[in-house]
């Protein structure tokens, strides 16, 4: 699999925004595969406004859809308001709300969908 892009939105603050890229390097599994960089976003459909601050991650060789999802639960529990999380590559949009068993598979596997899907995916 070659590079792949993906923008992580968080209902809060850009500090947010930072602790989660701070937690994502901390992270043997994910540090390995993903390279995380705060940014300026533009907004999305129905959004009004200056652009949003986004947490751009590169994903690359030994890319696992289940480590960064788990890393991405494990943050939120540390958050004292648990924000949601959104999870964007190209018109796939994916939302952690609640980080339930069920949302964490849910979310595992529409990433690993769109890893398989390679060059035509994106």
């Amino acid at each position: 699999m070659g590079a792949v892009l993906f923008e992580v939105r968080v209902d809060s603050s850009a500090g947010e925004l930072r602790s989660l890229q701070g937690w994502l390097r901390a992270d043997p599994e994910t540090r390995r595969s993903v390279t995380a960089q705060v940014r300026g976003g533009v907004p999305g459909p129905g959004e009004m406004g200056t652009a949003l601050d986004v947490l751009q991650l590169v994903t690359g060789n030994g890319w696992s859809a289940a480590s960064f999802v788990l890393a991405v639960a494990a943050w939120r529990q540390t958050r004292p308001q648990r924000p949601r999380v959104e999870i964007r590559r190209g018109d796939t949009v994916i939302v952690l709300t609640d980080c339930s068993e069920q949302e964490i598979q849910q979310a595992t596997r529409a990433l690993d969908r769109l890893d398989g899907e390679g060059e035509a995916g994106r």
